[in-house]
């Protein structure tokens, strides 16, 4: 039933507008903050004399496995009270463990305050998921949630850019603490003007545009138990899970390594590395997540369930050959220009992929469905890709030098691949997995 009645705060557009603006910000946040490393890493390495693999493991494991692991249970939590709570005390526990990075003595005060890092985020995502598909109709997902990850991106490009100018102008401490504290500030600004939604008050009959659904009744919380039950019998979530995880594996080994890369094999330094790194990350990753989740929101309408996948992996098999192409280029300028294509492809799984994610569950389970998606993506991408770069650099030093960085991101990109094969496998099953 429907009823025609003025929409409530809560219901108007532009209050819907402001909450995911602000939660797009949120998570721009939780990206400068996982990946200003990156562009720091030089300066550290230079100060600390860490290894490729030292650094592969502050970048990776350090923050990966708690991330990932708590990220569950924090999900579970979510399911039952309010998101609004989890996801301002995440953001002030992370960004607070940022600014402390900045105070590190060595690798061991420094792993822990990534580690710090990781339990802050941890209670980011799943629940801003759930709370976007709560605030958007079904057919609006796969945009809103494309728009809030405009904060992969945005928070890329910030972490590069803020940090290298603040790291060449003063030094990486700084860099740190400054970006840290910040966060901290905008944790109430969360908790005090987003409002936590009925579950699920978008998941009934189609509702026409200026119409107001009526509420359904509350749903019981479900259990760790009940919802992987369900996603142990539908076969897309894991293949889904496991293709969003291979092409994190490159998509986060690369955006850590990639500035090392333009120092070692370029020669860019300082502040020309961090705007050329946050141009690239900027602009090819904003046009690549909204074009995954416009193509998958119009193609992916009525039975055609398959889009969801079927756009981002043939992304991932364009992006190869061009992400070789841009790095063996000799005009940084024309290189610059080449690095937008495959950043772009390499980014449009995130409209497409969560969104199935979200429709594979019914909706007093989507926190935790999301989260164990995440935990499979974090725990292999995060993990594994950057460490693992950072160690095949290390392991191809002695041959190849300053390069071996080179041929290290070579091996990397062929996880893209095996992301592609993955989602078009997916795509076989997701139409008899999807829950309307």
């Amino acid at each position: 039933m429907t009823t025609a009645t003025a929409p409530t705060p809560i219901e108007r557009p532009a209050y819907r507008v402001y909450v995911l603006g602000l939660l797009t910000v949120v998570y721009t946040f939780n990206f400068i903050d996982r990946q200003v490393l990156a562009i720091l890493a030089p300066y550290i390495q230079a100060e600390m004399k860490f290894t490729d693999s030292q650094l592969g493991l502050l970048g990776g494991p350090a923050f990966a496995v708690v991330y990932s692991t708590l990220a569950l249970p924090i999900a579970w939590l979510a399911d039952r009270i309010s998101r609004t709570s989890i996801i301002a005390t995440s953001l002030a526990v992370w960004s607070g463990f940022t600014a402390l990075c900045g105070m590190a003595t060595g690798f061991t005060f420094l792993f822990g305050a990534r580690m710090g890092v990781g339990v802050g985020e941890a209670g980011g995502v799943a629940p801003s998921y759930s709370l976007v598909a709560d605030y958007f109709p079904k057919a609006q997902r796969a945009r809103a949630l494309a728009v809030y990850s405009f904060g992969v991106s945005i928070g890329t490009a910030l972490g590069y850019l803020f940090g290298g100018l603040l790291a060449a102008a003063i030094d990486w401490r700084a860099a740190f603490i400054v970006l840290g504290l910040a966060g901290v500030l905008l944790a109430p600004v969360v908790k005090l003007t987003i409002k936590d939604p009925e579950r699920g008050r978008y998941d009934r009959e189609p509702v026409p545009d200026g119409v107001i659904a009526t509420p359904a009744p509350a749903q019981k919380a479900a259990s760790f138990g009940e919802v992987w039950a369900i996603l142990l019998k539908k076969p897309s979530f894991w293949f889904l899970a496991f293709g969003a995880a291979c092409s994190s594996v490159y998509g986060y080994g690369a955006a850590f390594w990639l500035p090392s890369f333009f120092q070692r094999s370029l020669g860019m330094e300082g502040s020309e590395r961090a705007w050329y790194m946050a141009g690239i990350a900027f602009f090819g990753g904003t046009i690549g997540i909204w074009l995954g989740g416009w193509l998958a929101d119009k193609l992916g309408r009525g039975v055609k369930r398959s889009a969801y996948p079927l756009v981002p992996a043939v992304g991932f098999i364009i992006a190869v050959p061009l992400f070789f192409l841009a790095m063996n280029v000799e005009d940084k300028w024309l290189a610059f220009a080449l690095f937008l294509v495959p950043q772009a492809l390499s980014l449009a799984w995130l409209g497409p992929v969560v969104t199935a994610i979200q429709h594979l569950v019914p909706s007093h389970m989507r926190s935790t469905a999301s989260a164990s998606f995440l935990l499979i993506n974090n725990l292999v991408g995060i993990g594994l890709g950057i460490y693992l770069l950072g160690a095949v650099s290390e392991y191809l030093t002695p041959r190849f030098g300053e390069e071996a960085l080179r041929y290290s991101l070579y091996v990397g990109q062929w996880f893209y691949g095996l992301a592609a094969i993955l989602l078009f496998i997916s795509a076989r099953s997701l139409r008899r997995d999807w829950v309307d």
